[in-house]
């Protein structure tokens, strides 16, 4: 039996949202247990998978070693995302730090990550979103970016971890339809299998991954960590590696986004090549 842990906290309106959503449109039940002295309510109904709804009371980025306290081998946080844009959207992406812990987790550690939950998350977040009329070709007032995000912030668990997150303001938080939304991402990404991806540690471009996105929804690839530009003067060996070894599907390949690698390009082929690592590029790629 695969045990599934979905983690909102109280502090969170779009994690009360989701999970909110989660207990009315799937039936989640509530258990004999309490967590945080919140209860815990549970769902038995995919095959060979125990899916419970956990509420913290600690901010979500801070609620460190929840794998220690709570007997689950995924951890998926239904979270609020902001911008500085301000812009409606939905976001997943896998967590740790590739540099400073300021936001949580661990300075220079990232989480085990799932590259095959991450593309099924973010397919199934895209078909979803689509259904419901939210996706960039309807009218501006109702667009919604739907973006993966490199890998940031904690906290920090020892198992394969996501985030998936409703932004960017107090509306789009507490808008009901976008708790439906992730909690029918959430349901259908975990019904989802599929062995037959490629699968990458993307290196390079911005933080919201324009490249790595078309290439999870146009191709077979799958990622499970994401260094952006930003965070490439702190990639060194001993973090590719951490990227691969956290991995629990085993890698493929790396992919370079390479017109989004900037000054560090030479250096981080020149790593990849020391490591003996196979790599392509997005622009190859994407032809």
């Amino acid at each position: 039996m695969h045990h599934i842990a979905i983690i909102s906290s109280s502090k969170d309106p779009a994690g009360i949202n989701i999970r909110n959503n989660l207990i009315e449109l799937f039936n989640f039940e509530k258990n004999s247990e309490e967590f945080d002295d919140n209860d815990v309510y549970q769902y038995d109904k995919i095959q060979n998978k125990a899916i419970k709804l956990y509420l913290t009371n600690q901010d979500l980025i801070f609620a460190e070693h929840l794998d220690k306290k709570i007997p689950a081998d995924v951890f998926i946080f239904a979270s609020k995302h902001r911008s500085k844009e301000n812009i409606p959207s939905f976001a997943v992406h896998p967590i740790g730090n590739w540099s400073n812990a300021d936001f949580g987790g661990e300075e220079k550690k990232l989480c085990p990550s799932s590259a095959v939950l991450l593309k099924n998350l973010f397919i199934e977040l895209n078909n979803i979103a689509k259904d419901t009329k939210l996706n960039a070709s309807d009218l501006r007032s109702h667009l919604h970016e739907l973006t993966m995000e490199a890998t940031h912030h904690g906290p920090f668990v020892d198992k394969p971890a996501v985030f998936v997150e409703i932004g960017s303001t107090e509306k789009e938080w507490n808008d009901k339809n976008n708790g439906k939304i992730i909690a029918e991402t959430i349901m259908s990404g975990l019904n989802d299998e599929n062995e037959n991806y490629k699968i990458a540690v993307g290196i390079g471009g911005g933080h919201y991954c324009n490249n790595f996105n078309k290439l999870v929804l146009r191709t077979d690839i799958a990622f499970s960590h994401i260094c952006p530009k930003h965070n490439l003067d702190k990639l060194d060996e001993e973090l590719i590696k951490q990227s691969i070894q956290k991995t629990i599907e085993k890698i493929d390949f790396i992919v370079l986004d390479w017109k989004g690698l900037g000054t560090e390009k030479q250096r981080i082929v020149d790593l990849l090549k020391n490591l003996n690592l196979e790599f392509k590029r997005t622009d190859q790629i994407l032809r």
